[in-house]
């Protein structure tokens, strides 16, 4: 016989449930907006997306939500709710209590507003013209700092958009963070470019067929365990991973005819996005759990398997043959550690996305530090193109002679997702932490990569990490697994320990 306590909890899984319905058509027509939906369906798609977007925001702002969560968070009921219910009302009580301070009227005005701007900053990206895409920025900086003033902040503004991401990180300890890692990072990337090694990357810029090169991403989703059976790959301007729900794990890559190393690593990377998703606990299907515990926990995944396993010398001793079986000519005459030296190439560059895993860090601070201005008001958005331009001569060395190579490069600001970008960064950092807690797990990792035995890896991420899902914060997964906090220092011995001697360093 069921008792109060169990129907109040039993409505509000199924108020959950509801929202979760809603949240699986948009990820589903966004999916679609993003990989073919005709131009001309656009704006009514937007509408549609907006209408869909502004009852999920009613729903998640109700007053019968709010009554759910008021009873079951009460000290003597809360006490007597299953663990993972009481996970789902302090999770979804703290999404109600930034929601509801935002007018419904308004939230949908910004979802309409990030629709359209994608797909104008598309069209500003191909013509490279920041001008078409300068007022939605605008607006889309003006809504988030409203937001934030709705919100509320204690030490900086930019805080409260971090969190939205990552969990209990804020200005301040990132700013701290960063500070070390840039110093260290800008000493290697002088270090490798005085040396004078140069890997050849030549072979890696002829022509390669499209429908082999999906071939080849397909044979490296499956070695890595990816379960097609739950998902899919298709071909898009930016690769994306997106879950639909969690038997419908959907990767984006991008194909380009002169040059294969984007699609291998824009697989691979979305790739890791989507094992975290599919090794989520089924037990937490239904509920706001079933996600990852933050953006850079996820990032850490995708960025592991990337870099620390996908550009590994382990991985193509045994995956290069697949390369020579689809592209004999183009590769006849290159051995397999040429092609390992030519996928770990240390170059600053324009492009955040086709950045060495050394320099990725400094594009990212860059984007870090102007989103942190655009909040706070110090910087204007019409001096963006000149800002980065700047900051890119000054971190990298280089500086983007257009638009598209510059600020127009990444769709997350015209979706509005400030506070997204310090994510990557400190995946990257979670990601060599993990690497470390992993060696001392499997010491013979290296050896099971070299054989192509990628489900021993995969399997000690899920039960590490992915099971979990978002019932643990980013900090207490990263103790968990390594016994410590967050710290860049694993990262930096990383570098340092696979880039110097591949350039000869001392």
């Amino acid at each position: 016989m069921s008792t109060p306590i169990d129907d109040a909890a039993a409505l509000f899984r199924a108020h959950v449930q509801k929202m979760l319905h809603y949240q699986e058509a948009l990820a589903l027509m966004y999916w679609d907006l993003r990989t073919g939906a005709p131009k001309r369906g656009v704006e009514l798609r937007a509408e549609a997306i907006g209408t869909l977007s502004a009852e999920l925001f009613k729903l998640e702002t109700s007053r019968e939500l709010e009554q759910y969560l008021n009873q079951l968070s009460e000290p003597s009921t809360y006490n007597q709710l299953d663990p993972i219910t009481q996970k789902s009302v302090l999770e979804v009580k703290k999404q109600y209590d930034r929601n509801h301070k935002i007018p419904a009227e308004r939230y949908q005005e910004f979802v309409v507003l990030t629709s359209q701007a994608e797909s104008v900053w598309e069209d500003a990206k191909n013509s490279s013209n920041f001008e078409l895409f300068k007022p939605y920025l605008e607006k889309i900086v003006a809504i988030n700092q409203e937001f934030v003033d709705y919100w509320g902040y204690k030490e900086h503004k930019y805080d409260t958009l971090l969190d939205k991401y990552e969990p209990g990180m804020t200005v301040q300890q990132v700013d701290k963070i960063f500070s070390g890692l840039r110093e260290e990072t800008v000493k290697l990337v002088e270090a490798i470019v005085r040396s004078g090694q140069k890997p050849n990357v030549k072979p890696f810029l002829r022509a390669f067929d499209v429908a082999k090169q999906r071939q080849l991403s397909l044979a490296l989703l499956e070695r890595m365990g990816y379960d097609f059976s739950a998902g899919r790959l298709d071909e898009t301007v930016h690769p994306f991973e997106t879950t639909i729900n969690r038997y419908d794990v959907r990767v984006t890559t991008k194909f380009l005819p002169d040059e294969m190393r984007s699609a291998i690593f824009s697989t691979i990377h979305e790739g890791g996005h989507a094992l975290y998703e599919q090794g989520i606990s089924p037990d937490l299907i239904g509920t706001p759990l079933a996600d990852g515990a933050s953006m850079g926990i996820h990032e850490s995944q995708s960025r592991f398997w990337e870099n620390m396993i996908g550009r590994s010398r382990e991985f193509w001793e045994y995956n290069y043959k697949t390369v020579l079986d689809l592209f004999p000519m183009q590769f006849a005459d290159v051995s397999v550690e040429d092609f390992y030296r030519g996928v770990n190439v240390v170059e600053p560059s324009l492009i955040r996305i086709e950045a060495d895993e050394v320099t990725y860090n400094l594009h990212i601070m860059i984007r870090y530090e102007i989103e942190k201005g655009l909040i706070d008001g110090s910087l204007s958005v019409s001096d963006l193109p000149e800002i980065w331009r700047s900051k890119m001569q000054e971190y990298l060395g280089v500086a983007p002679e257009n638009d598209a190579d510059g600020v127009l490069q990444d769709v997350h600001w015209a979706g509005g997702d400030f506070g997204y970008f310090p994510t990557y960064a400190l995946g990257n950092i979670y990601a060599a932490q993990f690497l470390n807690a992993l060696k001392k797990d499997i010491p013979d990792y290296k050896e099971q990569v070299r054989r192509g035995n990628l489900r021993v890896i995969k399997n000690w991420l899920n039960q590490s990490i992915h099971r979990y899902g978002k019932t643990l914060m980013p900090a207490e997964i990263v103790r968990q697994v390594t016994g410590e906090n967050i710290d860049s220092k694993y990262l930096i011995g990383y570098f340092r320990e696979k880039f110097k001697p591949l350039y000869h360093l001392l």
